[in-house]
């Protein structure tokens, strides 16, 4: 009975899954999300406030009792400044992560400027139109946007300030005579079941929706006692919104540097959301004998009842509760009137940390695909390409098996956005900031994402290859269809388990510790290899096993055979590979290095190393394409050059073009394009140095991560296999990883964004590799007798080379399809990951295994009490 039922379980399943699918992504113009490398979005240069770092300089001076000159605040403003600019990037690349947004470009400006890329926010998508369809995603594209611009402008500087002791009293009586600041005015409303008093605004909201300082600095001082200031509390009743003014000391007791965390909670398990706080150490302790000391008669509060103390963010309170009794452990809410999405934008926010000081945006533009649009569909049409030269040769190769292959690739790419939601919804648990405002969503799919479907891809036909070549073993010692379906799936199993929870466990690291492109790799791969082995494992065997009742004769399972069986002796060859390997990998490592003290951009991309950054406006008649441009900088010497569109944003925003290179490039790229394209009628509007886009931060992020993750997976092969078996593929990753390095460097392709995706894709494609060859000799060591460890190494990578040579080929098929039509980035990813596909096939044959064997000592381990 269960037997019968599994099948039909399996099957609606499958079905829904497929319709889920369908539901997120179509019209996939409207419900996919895509990077700025893919799509574009919208680009805001903000402005960092030098008055304010001057101000604070001069505040700072004060508080240590010494007098700065003029001379003397001319000479450290400008440090100061520099200072805060950096730290202004990397708390607003930590917001935007906290938004759910991927991959950003973010950068300074020469100009105290910083310039923010967001993916998947644009203008004009928020064009209203006569259908319901179209206006409701104008208002989503409007919020998206306006939470964006909270973002990247509010300080958030987190205080807390203790009231007035007599607030009540005080405040009570200027309502009753009728006080109130310039632009507000005293009204009575019923507000949680009483009547009370608050302001309310007659005057219209003012841009951006917040007070001026000149503004904020009237309320402030009106009617507030020495050392106290009046701060105001947002409230909303009904559709008014009001303001309940609170006397708060000018001094703050606490504030947010000694935030350790911040995360969304629920008042009274499942009521209203509340941002929930937690201190550092010394902030605990802070906060401890704060509320100590106010609680009801503490020593420094006589009454009986405690002293209320005010949360302000920004100058606003947010809550003003009263402490009732000393509060050890260093937490503590914030309670408002949040909705669940404004929850955890408050929590996004504070856990990226305060601004060092206020920033102003100065301009806002929609922005072009940094692809380009031609390069964009040159890609599609070579993956398109790619993926049906996978499935025509699964399909000549395997035969009957081989429909089944194609088949289960087709679901696979039907219901891997499905696959996504979910991965990005349980990683989510892990990193509370990659909810997207609380809400699981599609994530934003560019270049690096799609390496992991690319990888994953052929992580899918690797299972099926391995699947078959065990059924044809089957099938050679003479057993039928449906006992060799079945011996096929359960002898590959453990090594299609092994190799792909090793990669989801590295994407899971990867994603939690990494930023940006590291996170959109981590989870487009980890739903691609979850993905494929639902399809492969469970359906493909479903249907393998239905055919093998129906085809019950050996004519319909015959597959081809263009690899005879072999006894090649691959240790032997592994002490010179090894020693090959070696010298290549110094000898580039030592030339990349030589180039790069010499002069950086010639090996590394602006990302990392800053350029120049000329802005053109033109004829809007003569608009050339980006392929053009891009083409004619390229010939000219200046290695992958950045060229984007972009327009104002507003009705009748001037449309510009905005070209990057390498530093000191301005007029070279000035005088290619003056000549290249003189009817375009380019006219420089402004020419500067602009900064790298990755900071001494996100490489420091980027290397922890991927060392946890390689830690990771010593822990689990160590556990599944030997601790030698471990390093033995750990060492084998380092090798692939440098030798493709030193190959690219050789070809001439600067490392950017782009080439650190396809070397982590050929990270993930060389440890899937080399731990089916480690499955096979834990399996030949169990149950082949009389052989050293060496012809027992030797006996399974020539058992499982045509496996390995079949996975290469078609995933190569891919790659050279991208390599050949595809264009600008895309052919510097697809060059990148078909040099690292055949240094990976290469490692995992020869390197390896000689490592595992060296580490033994050529003594054969034992696997007596290992699982698999």
């Amino acid at each position: 009975m269960q037997k019968n039922v599994w099948p039909i379980i399996l099957g609606v399943l499958t079905v829904v899954l497929v319709l889920f699918s369908l539901a997120i992504t179509i019209p996939p113009s409207e419900k996919v999300p895509l990077g700025l490398d893919l799509r574009g979005g919208m680009s805001f240069t903000v402005e960092v406030d030098q008055d304010a770092v001057r101000e604070k300089l001069l505040a700072r001076a004060q508080e240590e009792g010494t007098v700065l000159t003029d001379q003397e605040l001319d000479r450290i403003l400008p440090v100061e400044m520099q200072d805060a600019l950096k730290r202004s990037i990397e708390v607003l690349r930590n917001r935007v992560d906290g938004l759910g947004i991927a991959e950003p470009i973010i950068y300074p400006e020469r100009g105290n400027r910083i310039v923010i890329q967001l993916p998947d926010i644009d203008s004009s998508r928020e064009i209203e139109g006569g259908d319901e369809r179209r206006a409701e995603r104008a208002r989503l594209a409007r919020e998206k946007r306006e939470r964006a611009i909270r973002t990247i402008r509010d300080v958030s500087f987190l205080e807390f300030r203790l009231v007035h002791p007599d607030n009540d009293e005080l405040i009570a009586k200027m309502m009753e005579a009728g006080k109130a600041p310039e632009g507000y005015k005293v009204v009575n409303v019923t507000y949680k079941g009483r009547p009370q008093y608050f302001w309310e605004r007659d005057y219209d909201v003012l841009p951006e929706g917040r007070m001026d300082a000149a503004q904020q600095a009237k309320v402030a001082s009106f009617n507030a006692p020495p050392t106290y200031e009046v701060l105001l509390e947002r409230v909303e009743v009904g559709n008014r919104k009001l303001f309940r003014p609170y006397l708060v000391q000018k001094k703050a007791e606490l504030d947010g540097t000694r935030l350790r965390k911040a995360g969304v909670g629920y008042s009274g398990g499942l009521g209203s959301p509340v941002v929930k706080l937690e201190f550092d150490r010394e902030g605990a302790r802070i906060f401890q004998r704060l509320t100590t000391a106010y609680a009801p008669n503490g020593t420094r509060n006589p009454n009986p009842v405690g002293r209320q103390l005010a949360i302000v963010l920004d100058r606003v309170v947010y809550s003003a509760p009263v402490i009732k009794e000393p509060i050890a452990g260093g937490q503590a809410e914030i309670s408002g009137q949040f909705t669940s999405e404004e929850a955890y934008f408050l929590a996004n926010v504070l856990k990226a940390g305060a601004l060092p000081v206020p920033v102003k945006i100065v301009a806002m533009r929609d922005v072009s695909a940094t692809l380009g649009a031609d390069a964009i569909r040159s890609g599609l049409r070579a993956a398109v390409m790619g993926l049906v030269l996978v499935a025509l040769f699964m399909l000549i190769y395997y035969r009957l098996a081989g429909i089944v292959a194609d088949l289960s690739l087709l679901l696979m790419m039907l219901i891997l956005p499905v696959g996504m939601l979910l991965v990005a919804g349980f990683m989510g648990v892990f990193v509370e900031e990659a909810r997207a405002g609380g809400r699981v969503a599609l994530p934003v799919l560019t270049l690096p994402g799609i390496a992991g479907i690319v990888l994953t891809l052929g992580m899918a036909v690797d299972a099926n290859v391995l699947i078959f070549e065990r059924m044809r073993e089957e099938f050679r010692n003479g057993k039928g269809p449906l006992l060799a379906v079945a011996a096929g799936f359960d002898r590959a199993l453990s090594a299609i388990l092994d190799s792909n929870i090793t990669t989801i466990l590295t994407a899971l690291v990867l994603f939690i510790f990494g930023s940006g492109p590291i996170r959109g790799y981590g989870v487009t791969l980890s739903a691609g290899l979850l993905v494929s082995m639902f399809c492969a494992v469970l359906v493909g065997r479903l249907v393998l096993e239905f055919l093998a009742a129906r085809f019950k004769e050996s004519r319909f399972w015959t597959m081809a055979s263009w690899f005879p069986e072999t006894q090649i002796d691959f240790i032997r060859l592994g002490r010179y590979a090894i020693f090959f390997s070696l010298t290549v990998i110094v000898v580039s490592l030592a030339a990349f290095g030589w180039t790069a003290r010499r002069d950086q951009s010639r090996v590394l991309g602006i990302e990392f190393t800053g350029g120049s950054s000329v802005v053109f406006s033109f004829d809007s008649t003569g608009r050339v394409p980006e392929s053009e441009i891009r083409k004619a900088l390229e010939n000219a010497g200046l290695a992958q050059p950045f060229v984007q569109y972009q327009r104002e944003v507003g009705e009748g925003g001037q449309e510009m073009l905005l070209v990057k290179g390498p530093p000191g490039a301005k007029d070279e790229i000035v005088r290619v394009l003056a000549e290249r394209f003189p009817s375009a009628a380019l006219t420089v509007e402004s020419a500067d140095d602009v900064g790298p886009q990755i900071g001494r931060e996100l490489k420091v992020q980027a290397a922890w991560a991927v060392l946890l993750s390689l830690l990771i997976m010593i822990v689990y092969i160590s556990w599944r296999y030997e601790f030698g078996f471990a390093m033995g593929a750990v060492l084998a990753l380092f090798h692939d990883a440098l030798f493709t390095l030193g190959l690219v460097y050789w070809m001439g392709i600067p490392v950017n964004l782009t080439v650190v995706a396809a070397i982590l894709t050929i990270v993930g494609y060389s440890v899937n590799d080399t731990i089916v060859i480690f499955d096979r000799i834990r399996e030949d060591i169990r149950v082949v007798r009389g052989k050293s460890f060496v012809e027992l190494c030797n006996l399974s990578i020539n058992q499982t080379l045509s496996r390995t040579i079949l996975t290469s080929l078609t995933t190569l098929l891919t790659v050279l399809c991208l390599a050949i039509f595809g264009g600008g980035e895309i052919r510097s990813f697809a060059l990148t990951m078909l040099v690292g596909v055949i240094v990976g096939t290469y490692s995992t044959i020869t390197i390896a295994t000689p490592i595992v064997l060296a580490w033994y000592r050529y003594r054969t381990p034992d696997f007596s009490r290992k699982t698999g």
